[in-house]
């Protein structure tokens, strides 16, 4: 779910990827908004700048609450979950950005239809979301957000089929990119990944609990197996690459519309966007940071006194690093958990001193240590610098980072948010020179054959890689069929400025 204009990069002190956002939906359940708050919350770290929760009732009539901020922000409140009445409903969490929202781009999208009401929650990007938008803009179809997701929206109405399922396939086939959907209507709750699976989705079953309406089990889709969790249902499967599953008071039922394609399935999911305790893709997260870090520390081992994590996304891969290396694992970096984004002062001394807010250094772990610091990525290396200034003032005699994935190269198209390419530390400058920025004594990432190798593979295979991992290698294996049109436009203007 990628907003059709340019957005910026966060500023100050925020310098990791994000995750676009987070879905879930919950069929014949009693309560069914409730657990689908609960969802929301086990998914809050997916995305905290906006949640909604669209909930349908016995009598077909659809019940929506949007809202800006964190999901207690929006649905703590007794009197909005009392209105979210139904055995149905369908939930999405927006991930954060600078700058104002508005309330038109929180999902779930609704619409009316001739069929019905129609709901739908995405994450992920659309590549040719221009261009579709552009064609339907001009057949007529009025836009109310500025967001790719409404293109599903607006093909699903155009579309000549008859039942809901096949004017959906019949939009899917027209749309390029990387997504995972839940959509709700008045019979079904459907849900549906991209033939190369990009983004995650599984299925759930509650059946024989608290919470299971009468007429069978209840049904949850959800991008990852620790929203199941949460509200007690029982991991069934994941959602194939190119699938839909339609869920009703029939049960469950596949079509597979797209021709087998082999599996892309983003690797950053590994190693930083899952939360630890979950399982995709049948591996489970918090083992393969681990497993990650071992490879790191069989790599570029270095002799060291302490092994250090940069809070929190990095904690997994440093504990698979120090058992490997045989050095101590230290908690030498305190976060707050209590900080929101960190807000932007007007002065510099003030804005470099921001990064305290959110991380303090344990002094005792780190004085006088040789210290190895593991974190999940470098993206800009803004925050890198200060933690490295902040160890390193905290009495560390010697500062080596570890990375637990390989140098980010290029900008995902696929539905995380990364700053243009020109920002990419990794993109401008070499191992030396990073290092030198920083301000480390040594750095090193690990190798993309040693991140496959974590991952339960000989190493990458250049014909059939297996994983997503365009941020590291350039290789796209979806079209961006709007960034290449857009860089013709610009060739073009710039061709008849020089005329």
């Amino acid at each position: 779910m990628n907003e059709m204009s340019t957005r910026p990069w966060p500023a100050g002190d925020d310098d990791k990827f994000h995750e676009e956002c987070g879905v879930f939906g919950v069929w014949n359940a009693t309560d069914a908004a409730a657990l689908a708050a609960l969802g929301l919350h086990a998914l809050q770290h997916r995305g905290q700048e906006a949640a909604g929760i669209v909930s349908l009732d016995e009598a077909g009539i659809f019940h929506s609450h949007k809202g800006q901020g964190l999901v207690g922000d929006n649905f703590g409140d007794a009197k909005v979950m009392a209105s979210l009445r139904g055995r149905a409903a369908l939930a999405h969490n927006r991930y954060a950005t600078t700058g104002e929202t508005a309330l038109r781009n929180v999902q779930p999208l609704y619409a009316d239809f001739a069929f019905g009401g129609f709901a739908v929650a995405h994450n992920g990007n659309l590549t040719n979301a221009h261009g579709l938008r552009r064609a339907l803009v001009q057949r007529g179809c009025l836009f109310q957000s500025t967001t790719d997701s409404e293109v599903f929206i607006h093909l699903i109405a155009i579309s000549l089929y008859s039942t809901v399922a096949d004017r959906l396939i019949d939009a899917l086939k027209q749309v390029q990119g990387a997504y995972s959907l839940v959509a709700l209507h008045n019979g079904a709750m459907i849900g549906a990944r991209d033939p190369l699976g990009v983004r995650p989705l599984v299925l759930g079953r509650l059946g024989g609990a608290p919470g299971e309406a009468e007429g069978g089990p209840g049904w949850v889709l959800a991008s990852e197996t620790c929203a199941l969790d949460i509200v007690g249902a029982e991991f069934v499967r994941d959602v194939d690459p190119g699938e839909i599953v339609i869920v009703d008071d029939a049960g469950v039922r596949s079509i597979k519309p797209f021709g087998r394609q082999q599996s892309r399935f983003c690797v950053f999911e590994y190693i930083y966007f899952a939360r630890p305790d979950s399982v995709v893709e049948g591996t489970p997260v918090y083992g393969t940071r681990k497993r990650i870090g071992a490879e790191l520390a069989r790599e570029s081992g270095v002799p060291a006194d302490v092994v250090v994590p940069v809070p929190d996304s990095g904690v997994p891969a440093a504990m698979g690093y120090a058992a490997e290396a045989g050095i101590p694992f230290e908690l030498g970096i305190i976060r707050n958990h209590y900080v929101g984004r960190t807000f932007i002062e007007p002065t510099d001394q003030i804005r470099h001193l921001g990064v305290k807010l959110k991380h303090s250094a344990n002094r005792p772990a780190l004085e006088g240590k040789r210290v190895v610091l593991v974190d999940d990525s470098i993206v800009r290396g803004t925050t890198s610098r200060k933690i490295v200034e902040m160890v390193r003032a905290a009495g560390a005699r010697e500062v080596h980072m570890r990375v637990s994935s390989p140098p980010t190269t290029h900008s995902c198209h696929y539905g995380i948010d990364t700053p243009e390419r020109a920002k990419l530390m990794a993109a401008q400058h070499d191992l030396e020179g990073m290092a030198r920025i920083i301000g480390v004594d040594s750095l090193a990432f690990i190798s993309l054959d040693g991140l496959y190798r974590a991952l339960g593979k000989p190493g990458r295979d250049m014909e059939r890689p297996g994983f997503c991992d365009a941020c590291f290698t350039g290789d796209y294996a979806i079209p961006l069929t709007d960034a290449m049109g857009n860089a013709a436009d610009r060739q073009l203007s710039l061709l008849q400025v020089s005329q």
